[in-house]
């Protein structure tokens, strides 16, 4: 499956892809509607730019009414559109970064929020961002999926936002998930971009086994005298689209940092 159209999932789970594609966002950010509106506001997790187009769909998606909206963080492709859409449907805002949050409440690790019979529980999974969390949706049935942001995409890798990202603290966060899938026996991503993820225990050691290569290239880098960041995006992702290189020098930084010893911290 190479692309996700906008529709109901499930009677708990529906999503609508933002007409925002782009060599970041593949094809556009995926808006997570969680619960069904028949019998309850739903909770919409990333709303995503703010496209008013967009915006009036996933209000439409949730029969008018939102309980409220879960940003898995705060990248302007998936938090831009909240307040406004917050402010339409009467609801709040819950995020990591409290700059986000519309209301007093926030998302931290182990809050858990009820839609109808749907349940999600919140994990915090910092690296891509500092404020990345993912969402474990339990549905009524006891079935779970787990909602990943930009910590695990559909088609292909992250990018560790430098400075914002750490490449520690992610590494950290995929061994999380993967222990997380194989607790709760998850048998499906949603991620923030691009199709669902049907295999995610492979996905995750498949994306940890590609930081570690990458971060081997980058020493290989060095040792070879390469020293600049730009230098080694050339030289170590010369297989990347020069579209993808600024995106790339992130991840480099964050690996010249991991490489140095900081910044990680809890």
């Amino acid at each position: 499956m190479t692309r996700l159209d906008s529709g109901r999932l499930t009677a708990e789970l529906a999503v609508r892809v933002a007409p925002n594609p782009g060599p970041m966002t593949l094809d556009g950010t995926n808006t997570w509607i969680v619960g069904d509106p028949q019998r309850t506001p739903p909770v919409v997790v990333d709303p995503g730019p703010l496209l008013a187009e967009h915006l009036a769909a996933v209000l439409g998606d949730c029969g008018g009414r939102i309980a409220t909206i879960l940003l898995t963080h705060r990248h302007l492709d998936h938090a831009e559109g909240a307040a406004t859409l917050a402010a339409t449907a009467g609801c709040g805002v819950r995020a990591a970064d409290p700059a986000w949050c519309v209301g007093s409440d926030g998302l931290r690790e182990g809050d858990v929020l009820f839609t109808g019979t749907a349940r999600l529980e919140v994990v915090a999974t910092p690296g891509h961002t500092t404020d990345s969390v993912s969402l474990l949706l339990v549905g009524e049935d006891g079935g779970a999926c787990l909602l990943t942001g930009d910590t695990v995409l559909g088609r292909g890798t992250t990018v560790i936002t430098h400075p914002d990202g750490d490449l520690g603290r992610y590494l950290a966060s995929l061994d999380r998930l993967e222990r997380l899938v194989e607790e709760r026996g998850v048998p499906t991503i949603l991620p923030g971009h691009g199709p669902l993820v049907t295999d995610p225990l492979e996905r995750l050691r498949a994306y940890r086994a590609h930081r570690l290569a990458r971060l081997e290239e980058v020493r290989q880098a060095l040792a070879a005298g390469v020293d600049t960041p730009a230098g080694i995006v050339a030289r170590v992702y010369a297989d990347v689209d020069r579209s993808g290189w600024p995106a790339a020098e992130q991840s480099v930084r964050a690996q010249l940092d991991y490489l140095a010893g900081g910044p990680t911290s809890d």
